[in-house]
This record gives structure tokens, C-alpha cells and sequence, in this order.
């Protein structure tokens, strides 16, 4: 990025559009950032303000929802995704993370057209087992990608949970695995003096687009917020193949 007013214009206008995304869906920043920011920022530089902001609209959106957790369905998924992130990230030194991308792609296209066309699937009644088996999945994913919380939300979904219950589950998972990923980025040294400077001029932006997307978010009924989770999986697995 060379700092131009028109690369700065297009950085915080994608910092807010993804801050409003998040706030109001509570996921896919890092997918709507980066369709924009891969254009004017480095891998790297896109990877670190995706994990830097992403803790920030998470951890909002996590204390605006304090009082629906409940830590006993939430641990296995926090256990299961605190094995599963070094395996991801070890994984990074022989698998393709295109390819991984490309097969969560299909998946979320898959599964997020059946949802649209069909009624709503009968819930799956699981135990802490398998919550842990997905949040270890999850773990793995977002090690490989990014993707801190996309199998999370679709199990969630799965499980018949309301909008809150949801929320409740998969944003303080995917804070975690954020939290999880800076720490390895953070130890590498990797932040450069440009990237915090894109960090604290994009911040008021993103604070305010995490604000407006949570105000409405509360106008959202379950069918509603349903049907928006569907959509923006099937954004986000087209976008993956690109």
C-alpha cells in the first residue's frame, strides 16, 4: 500500500463493511476484509490487522452477549479448538491451504443452498463430545486459514440453538483462535511500523461499523438472522475459490 488517499479511502471503507458484517452476523470479518484488502495490503499485512481487529469486533460482540454464555456449552469447543489450532498451523508446513480453502468452499456452497431451498433441518441433539470433535476441526481450520470460526457457526446452526445461544458459542470460539494466532504471529516479530499505523487509522472505523452492525442485529428475528447466516456462508464459500 502506498498510502495514496485513494488506497487509504478503500481500506477503511473495507475495514467498516466488514466491521458492519460482523457486528450484525457476528463472522466473517477476515472473509470481507480481505476480498479488499489483498489488493492493497501484503498477505502478511492482511493476516495481522484480520487478527488485530478481529479480536476487537469479536471480544464487543462477546461482552454484549455476557449474559447468554454458558461455559458449559461452550468448553468443549474452547478445549477442542485450543488442540486443534497448533495441528492447523503445523499442517501449514506440508499441506496447501489453497486446496483446503477450495474444500471448505464447496462445503459452505453446499450447505448453505440446501439451507436457502430447503426448511429448516431438524436439530442434531450432540453431546460435549461431539461439540468438542467440531471445535477441534475448527481449531485446525483456523491454524491453516484464518477461518476462525466458519465450522463452528455451522454447527451451531445445526444444533438448533437460537440467534444469542449461537452468537454465544462461535464468537467467543473464534476470539480465542484470534487470540491463539496473534500470539504466534506476535512471537515471529512479523508486525511491521506500517501495519500498526493502518491499525490505529482504520480503529475508529471499525468501532463504529461493530456498533451499527450489533444495533441491527437486534432487530433481527430468528428466521431473519437464519436466512442472513445462509447467505453470507455462500458469499464467503464463492469467495474462497477466488
Amino acid at each position: 500500500m502506498d498510502g495514496t488517499p485513494f488506497e487509504l479511502t478503500v481500506f477503511l471503507a473495507a475495514t467498516f463493511a466488514a466491521a458492519l458484517v460482523a457486528g450484525l452476523a457476528g463472522f466473517a470479518f477476515g472473509l470481507v476484509a480481505a476480498a479488499v484488502w489483498l489488493h492493497i495490503l501484503t498477505p502478511l499485512q492482511t493476516a495481522s490487522l484480520i487478527i488485530a481487529f478481529g479480536l476487537i469486533v469479536q471480544g464487543v460482540s462477546v461482552w454484549k452477549l455476557r449474559r447468554a454464555l454458558d461455559w458449559n456449552r461452550l468448553w468443549p469447543f474452547l478445549l477442542g479448538g485450543a488442540v486443534g489450532v497448533p495441528v492447523g498451523v503445523a499442517a501449514l508446513a506440508w499441506a496447501n491451504p489453497a486446496y483446503i480453502r477450495a474444500g471448505v468452499g464447496v462445503v459452505l456452497v453446499l450447505y448453505s443452498a440446501y439451507g436457502l431451498v430447503r426448511p429448516t433441518l431438524k436439530p442434531i441433539n450432540a453431546g460435549a463430545s461431539m461439540d468438542a470433535g467440531v471445535g477441534f476441526l475448527n481449531g485446525v481450520l483456523g491454524g491453516a486459514t484464518g477461518l476462525a470460526g466458519i465450522l463452528t457457526t455451522i454447527w451451531c446452526g445445526l444444533r438448533g440453538w437460537t440467534k444469542d445461544q449461537q452468537r454465544a458459542v462461535f464468537q467467543p470460539v473464534a476470539v480465542a483462535i484470534f487470540a491463539m494466532s496473534a500470539a504466534w504471529i506476535g512471537a515471529k516479530g512479523a508486525i511491521s511500523a506500517d501495519t500498526v499505523k493502518l491499525f490505529l487509522l482504520g480503529f475508529p472505523v471499525l468501532l463504529v461499523g461493530t456498533w451499527l452492525g450489533l444495533k441491527l442485529y437486534g432487530r433481527l428475528d430468528e428466521a431473519g438472522f437464519r436466512k442472513l447466516v445462509l447467505v453470507l456462508l455462500l458469499a464467503s464459500g464463492i469467495a474462497l475459490f477466488f
